[in-house]
């Protein structure tokens, strides 16, 4: 099983999303990406937001696992539909740090913009992974995921669509 770590980057009420348009609408991802073969998830954390985002995680304060989420969805082609497990952390950063990230992630595939939206906006985006219910339900930003909302509905074909 593949393991994938993200990060829901509070500045503010704001989130951090990198925002891919596609025919069907725009597509939103929490940055973050797979996890290496031995590689710690903490390492493989910080090296996935210093290529999206620019961010150094010594600048970020509040580091926590929030949610888990299993994954078993087919992606456009031919490949089987991987399972992946995605460890979504929360973090929050002040205004200064986020005037010096990054606004174009560049990955291997696709250029996609950097914006930022305000977490009770993300219950009706397209979101990969499904964390909008739960995280535009926070009372604030910073208020605690109880341990009966760790755990998300899986990604299935039924419940997700690649745009």
């Amino acid at each position: 099983m593949k393991h994938r770590t993200a990060c829901l980057l509070f500045c503010g009420s704001e989130v951090a999303l990198i925002r891919r348009p596609r025919s069907g609408g725009d597509h939103y991802s929490i940055p973050g990406g797979n996890v290496g073969h031995a590689e710690d998830i903490h390492d493989a954390l910080r090296r996935e937001l210093a290529e999206e985002l620019r961010l150094d995680l010594d600048d970020a304060d509040g580091l926590h696992l929030a949610w888990l989420q299993d994954q078993m969805v087919h992606r456009p082609g031919n490949t089987a539909a991987p399972r992946k497990l995605h460890l979504v952390f929360r973090a929050f950063i002040s205004e200064a740090v986020r005037g010096g990230l990054a606004t174009v992630e560049h990955d291997d595939f696709e250029d996609g913009d950097i914006c930022w939206l305000d977490y009770r906006e993300l219950v009706g985006i397209h979101l990969y992974p499904g964390v909008g219910v739960k995280a535009a339900a926070l009372a604030s930003p910073r208020a605690v995921i109880s341990a009966a909302d760790v755990l998300l509905p899986p990604l299935s074909d039924d419940t997700f669509q690649w745009r």
